[in-house]
């Protein structure tokens, strides 16, 4: 019973050390996570981010970010391991080994005449008859008793000196950390064991299995559900114009799951009338596109009303419940946004090409989304070709603001940019009529708007020119500058709840066939992982080419160097199409900022296959070159036969006797069939 009880109390420092594996390296990852995000955070500077709340660090946004179902569950279990190191700590003081010199205050190698003295000075002090306490009288019985019978038995006190222990020599015990109650339950202890080995080593490895694959069934890798991948492909087309990309990003399955409430109906007609001028309706039959509109299912409409909210900067009159809902579909719409991104370029068409027009819509909505412009506002106008839409990125601009500046020739944005600091100062404040404090806001965002240079090129690796079905490599440096000589930032986007990183699409289009020949996602917040991987391209790229070590090295260093400078290299392979001169567009778009996308020509030329070994076109002189080698061959095999009878001239002569058999045979056939053609006349 006592080797039970001391194996029981082991139990503690079991799970102790079982929660300590995984938690103390998990705890420190977050740590070192969080501390690396902090100092990477860059944001805007306006007046208007800082009204917005969203990078305050006030006590109550601290706590409202600390407080993640993760975060709590991490507290949690270092407060049950502190409380199990506290218990440990106070079990081994109570679990101490019989001493009895210790008990009695006695040091080893004292005579009889001490320890009796000893025991009756204890015994005043914890007698039953001299104290009352019954925690005295139980000291006395199991201590002091005990330990006054350990010496004075001979026996048992040359055991105590010779062993440590009263009764002699102990034997090694082995036992199980498991707590008491799971190893002697009325006899039951075996059943009761088996019950927990069971549970703890097959049923919960199996209940976690279940549930991560039950998820990982319903939702990708970036936490889209199958279900919206699949409707998002079905729906995509090739034509699809930008203002109806809204009508198939609202029917994600995760939006499906917003709830709908009759308490929301009245707020939501009411945002319906104040966005109704956005939703692309027939204004000659309003009322049957109403009719239609709201036939539609219930989460669909809320969401395309939230999405408009959102375009339209009312979200401000939107009821508590639907403030949730709000939050909820912007939260959701920049993963959701990026799939449906890469449901327009998935490869579609028979040489694997995805659609352009489609994915430039996507990236414009996203676009508006982020900066809380209308799509109303991207269409060609009077004031500008491109819309006013860059202009209402700009805090404290609005249509006003951008009428009064165009009475100047500021036309575009770009006229805007490229104005000089007191000009534009000057504008602003006495033409537009903005103060000083929205002046410096401006020029704060204008300082923060990326300008993107885009270097490609195209070539089939160790070969001259490019031919049909060649593997062609596709290289480009993607550089990003910006006026505060910053590469990786959070843009400004004062209306959007939620932090959002800059990310960039590289498209190698036709613009004329609609078709995307190449696309990749380019990030700049991440300058570790971008020289690792440029390092690495690079490094098989030029290994591939037979180049030595020195030049390797070099040219791995160079795009070390770019990185740091602000450029990204992006590498890919596609495979050349037909024979032909194809003008393509390399297009870089943001899906934050409006107005910073950079387009850039490029003219490939593929030439036609030519036979195997031979690379490039094939002109009237190199035919006749190639005729003339092969007579220098015959001559040159000609000289050799007269110089050497070959091992197998044998054989050349059987070929020319079967040869000279065979005219003869078709001479007699070629006469039989003169013969009969005669008899026939």
């Amino acid at each position: 019973m006592a080797a039970s009880e001391e194996n029981s109390a082991l139990f503690p420092i079991f799970i102790l050390t079982i929660m300590a594996i995984p938690l103390v390296p998990y705890t420190m990852v977050k740590l070192t996570g969080a501390l690396s995000k902090k100092q990477r955070t860059i944001h805007c500077q306006c007046l208007e981010c800082d009204r917005s709340g969203k990078y305050k660090r006030s006590l109550f946004k601290k706590i409202s970010n600390f407080s993640t179902w993760s975060n709590l569950t991490l507290v949690l279990l270092w407060v049950v391991m502190i409380f199990l190191i506290y218990y440990t700590k106070n079990m081994s003081r109570e679990a101490q080994v019989f001493d009895p010199f210790s008990i009695l205050g006695l040091e080893p190698g004292v005579t009889d005449s001490e320890i009796k003295k000893a025991y009756r000075r204890l015994s005043i002090q914890y007698h039953p008859d001299k104290n009352p306490d019954p925690e005295a009288n139980k000291y006395f019985v199991e201590f002091i008793s005990k330990a006054y019978q350990a010496l004075t038995d001979p026996v048992s006190r040359e055991n105590f000196e010779k062993y440590g222990h009263p009764d002699g020599r102990q034997g090694f015990q082995m036992g199980i950390a498991l707590p008491q109650f799971l190893l002697d339950i009325d006899g039951a202890s075996g059943g009761i064991l088996l019950l927990w080995i069971v549970g703890v080593c097959i049923l919960l490895p199996l209940v976690i299995a279940v549930i991560y694959l039950s998820r990982s069934s319903k939702y990708t890798g970036n936490y889209v559900m199958h279900q919206t991948l699949s409707a998002y492909y079905y729906l995509m087309k090739p034509s699809l114009a930008p203002s109806k990309v809204m009508e198939v990003f609202t029917k994600a399955a995760e939006y499906m799951e917003i709830p709908v409430r009759r308490t929301d109906d009245e707020p939501l007609q009411k945002l319906f009338m104040s966005v109704r001028s956005e939703l692309n309706l027939d204004l000659k039959n309003m009322k049957q596109e109403q009719a239609k509109f709201w036939k539609q299912h219930p989460a669909i409409v809320k969401t395309e009303l939230l999405i408009q909210a959102q375009l339209t900067r009312e979200s401000g009159v939107l009821s508590p419940a639907l403030q949730g809902d709000f939050r909820r579909v912007l939260e959701l719409a920049p993963r959701l946004l990026e799939e449906l991104l890469k449901m327009a370029v998935i490869p579609r068409t028979a040489q694997g090409h995805g659609w352009l027009r489609p994915a430039v819509g996507v990236v414009e909505l996203s676009q508006c989304i982020v900066q809380a412009v209308p799509l109303s506002a991207r269409k060609s106008s009077g004031v500008s070709s491109e819309g006013i839409s860059p202009f209402l990125q700009l805090p404290h601009f609005s249509d006003a603001v951008v009428k009064k500046i165009a009475r100047k020739k500021v036309k575009s944005f770009q006229d805007l940019q490229e104005m000089r600091l007191e000009d534009r100062s000057e504008l602003l404040t006495q033409v537009a009529g903005l103060s000083a404090t929205d002046v410096e806001d401006i020029e704060k965002v204008l300082e923060m708007m990326p300008s993107l240079t885009v270097d490609i090129t195209c070539e089939t690796e160790g070969e001259e020119g490019i031919q049909e079905g060649d593997i062609v490599t596709l290289q480009a440096w993607v550089t990003l500058k910006r006026p505060n000589g910053l590469i990786g930032a959070l843009p400004h986007a004062p209306y959007f709840p939620f932090h959002k990183e800059e990310n960039y699409w590289i498209l190698l289009a036709d613009s004329v066939s609609n078709n995307v020949w190449f696309s990749q996602k380019v990030s700049f917040m991440d300058e570790g992982g971008a020289t690792t991987a440029a390092s690495k391209a690079i490094s098989e790229s030029m290994e591939g080419s037979g180049a030595g070590v020195k030049e390797t090295n070099d040219a791995v260093r160079e795009a070390i160097e770019k990185v740091k400078g602000g450029s990204r290299l992006v590498m890919g392979k596609l495979q050349a199409p037909a024979e032909g001169t194809y003008n393509l567009t390399c297009l870089c778009l943001c899906d934050t900022w409006i107005g910073c996308d950079k387009k850039q020509a490029l003219k490939v030329k593929v030439l036609k296959r030519t036979r195997a070994g031979t690379r490039g076109m094939v002109s009237d002189e190199g035919a006749i070159a190639e005729e003339g080698m092969e007579e220098e061959d015959e001559i040159e095999e000609e000289d050799y036969d007269d110089d050497y009878e070959s091992e197998y001239s044998e054989d050349e002569d059987e070929k020319k006797d079967m040869d000279e058999k065979r005219g003869s045979k078709k001479a007699n056939g070629s006469v039989k069939q003169k013969k009969e053609s005669s008899s026939e006349e």
